[in-house]
Formats: structure tokens, C-alpha cells, sequence
């Protein structure tokens, strides 16, 4: 264990020091936009530094071989065809991608559910209206008992009309793992495809794309594989590859190369950006694989296992039942807490008083969750390398403390 502290004298995991975390905070919100270790960060630096000495070279010439090999490694983490993956800069950039490209009528039924993620309900919104379709909102219940539940509340939804379903395979707001290959299977019986947001699976869960089977699905690498910011991925099924586009149009659409497919040409080049965060996805992944001596699969059942731990803490703080199924979990975890204010949030991102207030004292970094709308709310822990039971703890006594005042 390491000697330097963390938030409030709580003790730092030994991990920490690959983070450039502030250590004052207790940081239990890795979920939200992840937390690149320093040697991925240097290997970024040195990536950029290539880029930088002959942008030409790097640009024209060297590029495309670089994108194949980052590729082939995060499809061969994520169980996915490499010919079917392109890099996106995050998981909403590649839902809107999806959403652009395809075509409903008049009519035409989107599915989700009351748990998507805001920015790809809104994406999914505008794809509805400019169609003339209409969404519909399948409503799982939270808490929830059972896999089972989430299953039947997407397919009672179905209609003849239903085209699409637009389904998370981990929830932004209450951190639920979707029995996500049941529910395609299900869909996919009856005609429907289904776009999977998997923003948070990669590096939480052991994923296999091909195996579930969906005609898309897109996920963030800076979350839990922990890459740099701006590093995310669209796959599509084989039998869809031939119509979806990037959000921006530039050279490879009238490219006359027959080397590589059109959906590679396209989505390789948008416009001189920074690749460095798509490049330095192996790397991540062979860092953090590298921690403890179980790889991958150590890491994220260790994540989980504390996951779970902060949880009980706060449901015993709170006295509380836990609001999901262990199994539903990984190594995210949400719960209700008591009311918060009726006004309707000031920022599309945080905007809850308590989450400044804790910020402020005792230095907790959390999320404050509006569920299912204002004043209800939730809270939600993230579990990394660089946590601690001890950050659990303090935030558990910090919310019983003012549980008791408000």
C-alpha cells in the first residue's frame, strides 16, 4: 500500500501513482470521462512528436498502416471484425454517424429506452422528425429485479412499425448491464436492428461484439480501456457496411482506389485531425492489461468486486436496499438518494449542488444523476484501478451526515 494519502487522509491505492489524478480528490467518477494513465499520455506525447517532425510523411505515407494495426488490436479486444470497425472520436459521435445514414418513413417506429444516454436519444429524436417517424420509450424499471424484466419491457414495446432500437449495453444514469445478446436476438426475430450503445462496455466487460451479434454497436476507448480523450468505435455488421458514413464527407468518398472498401476510405480520412488518441489505444490496452498478474480479466473483476463494495456502503449509509441485481453490474453502481431541488438542471453536464458541495468538502468527485427527473436523483460510484475502499467509505459517511440535514 502506498503512504501518500488521498481525499480527507483516505488512504490511495498503490495503482494511483500511474495517474496524474489530483490526489486530494477522492475521483469516483472514472465514468464519466475516463482517466488516461501517464505512460499512455507519453506515448501519446511520442505519437504526436512523430506527427509533428514530417506531418507529410505521417499523413500520406505512414498513417494508414498505423490506423490498420490499431485496429486489429482493438478488434481483437473487443471480438470484432476488423474490416467492420472504424475510429470515431466517441461513442456519440459513431450513434450519430449510424443515425445520419439511415433512411425511416413516414410512420417508421424508433425503440429505446427510458435509461439511453441523452446525447443519443437526441440523436435519435432528430433522425425520427427528419424522417417523419417517432420514437417510442420502452420504460424499465429501476430498481429493477431481474435481466428478465429489462427484456420484457423492450418487447412489449415492438409494434409492426418498429424499424430500429436504439438499446445501451451498460446505462449512463443507473449503471445496468443489459442482457444486450438476448435482447438482439429477440429483436433481430422479428425484423428490428438494433444500434448498441456500448459507451461503457470496453474494458468493463469481457466483450465480443460478433457474438452478440447486433447490425451496430459503438463504444468509447477512453473510458475504462482508458485511452486518451477523443479515442472511440463504430462496428457494423457485414450486410451494413455498404450505408452508413462518416459525419463528415471528404476525399474517399470519390476515391478511385478498389484496395480497400469504401467504408474504410471513408471513414479513415474525415480531414486533418489529431490520430494520436486512435493510435495509442494498443497501448492502453497492453498497460492496463499489464497491472495484475490476471491481465484484463483480473482487472475488471477486481473493478467490479469493489464496485459492489462501495454500493453496500452506501445502501447501509443510506439504509437502503440495492436497487439492482449484483449480476446486472459492473463496475459502475447508482442508488437513489433523497430529493434534491425541482428546478430543472443548469447544465447539460453537472449541475447538482451536493455534487459541489462534496467536491468541496470532504473532496468527492461523483455525479449526481436527475432520475427519472427533478428533484429525484441518483448517485453513482466508478471503481478503477486507482480507487480505494476507503474513498467509499467517506463518501458514505459524508451522504449519512447530510442525509440527516436535509
Amino acid at each position: 500500500m502506498s503512504s501518500h494519502g488521498g481525499a480527507a487522509g483516505t488512504a490511495a491505492s498503490e495503482y494511483a501513482r500511474h495517474w496524474a489524478l489530483d490526489p486530494g480528490i477522492a475521483f469516483l467518477n472514472h465514468g464519466s470521462f475516463g482517466a488516461c494513465p501517464i505512460p499512455v499520455l507519453e506515448a501519446q506525447a511520442q505519437i504526436r512528436e512523430r506527427m509533428e517532425r514530417q506531418p507529410v510523411r505521417f499523413f500520406v505515407r505512414e498513417l494508414e498502416d498505423l490506423l490498420d494495426t490499431a485496429r486489429t488490436d482493438l478488434a481483437r479486444f473487443i471480438g470484432a471484425d476488423p474490416e467492420g470497425l472504424a475510429f470515431v472520436a466517441n461513442a456519440t459521435t459513431g450513434a450519430n454517424a449510424i443515425l445520419r445514414s439511415l433512411k425511416f418513413q413516414r410512420g417508421d417506429e424508433l425503440l429505446t429506452t427510458n435509461h439511453a444516454y441523452n446525447a443519443c436519444r437526441n440523436a435519435l429524436e432528430l433522425a425520427a422528425s427528419s424522417n417523419g417517424a417517432r420514437v417510442l420509450v420502452a420504460q424499465l424499471p429501476f430498481p429493477i429485479r431481474s435481466p428478465e424484466e429489462a427484456i420484457a419491457s423492450v418487447i412489449n414495446q415492438l409494434t409492426t412499425r418498429t424499424r430500429l432500437a436504439l438499446i445501451d449495453h451498460v446505462t449512463s444514469p443507473t449503471a445496468l448491464i443489459l442482457p444486450i445478446a438476448q435482447l438482439v436476438a429477440e429483436l433481430d426475430r422479428v425484423g428490428v436492428d438494433t444500434l448498441v450503445d456500448g459507451a461503457h462496455a470496453p474494458g468493463m466487460l469481457a466483450l465480443d461484439v460478433k457474438s452478440i451479434g447486433a447490425a451496430y454497436y459503438v463504444g468509447n476507448c477512453h473510458k475504462w480501456l482508458c485511452a486518451p480523450k477523443g479515442a472511440g468505435f463504430l462496428c457494423l455488421r457485414e450486410d451494413k457496411r455498404g450505408s452508413i458514413r462518416p459525419l463528415t464527407i471528404s476525399h474517399g468518398a470519390n476515391s478511385p482506389r478498389s484496395d480497400r472498401s469504401r467504408f474504410r476510405l471513408e471513414f479513415d480520412w474525415t480531414g486533418t485531425d489529431d490520430p494520436s488518441p486512435y493510435l495509442c489505444v494498443p497501448e492502453a490496452i497492453r498497460f492496463m492489461g499489464s497491472l495484475l498478474p490476471g491481465g484484463w480479466p483480473e482487472l475488471m473483476s477486481r473493478n467490479r468486486a469493489m464496485a459492489l463494495r462501495g454500493r453496500d456502503a452506501l445502501c447501509r449509509a443510506l439504509r437502503v436496499p440495492a436497487p439492482a441485481p449484483d449480476g446486472m453490474l459492473g463496475s459502475m453502481a447508482a442508488l437513489p438518494i433523497w430529493d434534491g431541488s425541482p428546478e430543472p438542471p443548469s447544465s447539460s453536464l453537472y449541475a447538482d449542488p451536493l455534487q459541489t458541495e462534496l467536491l468541496k468538502k470532504p473532496g468527492i468527485e461523483i455525479p449526481l444523476v436527475p432520475w427519472p427527473a427533478p428533484p429525484k436523483r441518483l448517485v453513482r460510484i466508478s471503481a478503477q484501478l486507482y480507487n480505494h475502499d476507503a474513498q467509499y467509505e467517506l463518501l458514505a459517511n459524508a451522504l449519512r451526515e447530510r442525509l440527516r440535514f436535509s
